[in-house]
């Protein structure tokens, strides 16, 4: 049944639509002004649906008094750490120390119990039937623990030596086979210091044949060393 008066939307007041709805006995609205409304309700559904996803967030109250806002040296300070007792020493995991290198040192001289003792020093050894043996020290060491050692080099007794426990007489010794391996000097006791040039060669234990110098005298023999 067609209108009497000419058909106006209550919202937009348009005359022409492909499409009339009447709003509850109050008039009618264009189908533009149907679709708008729709649109509108759906992005309104979606808002509320984002924020019912969204967690509460707890609102945070400040407890700060009013006088504490005047004057701020009434703040309470923070508390500074101390350091970890000695019970967390104990609780950490353990480190394991490097490896000790050995080192040692040569030289040719060393202190030892208060005796100057240096290469060429004749010095006695004794084995497990009280048996004096006599040793010459051809090179000193020294570890990285204060340990001192010596190479020794054997001298060997002849017919005319003394009985070895009871003295010492260089001159009747001859030069031995010599040790590849130091020996402690806790195991050696000093008797005397290099007694002549024929102890102190290094290239040959033998004297030379021609000697280049004529010292003026003729050297048979020193005193020997006798034991206590």
């Amino acid at each position: 049944m067609p209108y009497k008066n000419p058909i106006i939307c209550l919202k937009c007041e348009t005359t022409e639509s492909s499409f009339w709805t009447n709003a509850e006995n109050l008039g009618v609205i264009c189908f533009n002004c149907v679709n708008e409304a729709k649109k509108n309700n759906d992005t309104d559904c979606e808002l509320k649906d984002d924020e019912d996803e969204k967690p509460n967030k707890r609102k945070t109250r400040t407890t700060r008094s009013h006088k504490t806002r005047l004057n701020p040296n009434l703040v309470a300070k923070q508390n500074i750490g101390k350091g970890r007792g000695r019970r967390g020493l104990f609780k950490k995991t353990p480190i394991k120390a490097p490896t000790a290198v050995a080192t040692t040192v040569t030289g040719s001289y060393v202190f030892y119990k208060g005796s100057y003792i240096q290469i060429g020093d004749i010095m006695s050894l004794k084995d497990e039937n009280d048996d004096c043996y006599y040793v010459q020290i051809v090179g000193l060491m020294t570890d990285q623990y204060c340990h001192k050692s010596a190479v020794i080099q054997w001298l060997l007794p002849t017919e005319e030596s003394p009985p070895p426990n009871e003295e010492f007489d260089p001159a009747t010794y001859i030069i031995g086979p010599e040790e590849d391996i130091p020996r402690n000097l806790e195991c050696m006791e000093f008797v005397m210091h290099a007694p002549s040039d024929y102890y102190k060669s290094k290239s040959t234990p033998y004297p030379p044949v021609l000697p280049t110098t004529d010292a003026g005298y003729i050297w048979t023999s020193i005193e020997s060393v006798k034991r206590s």
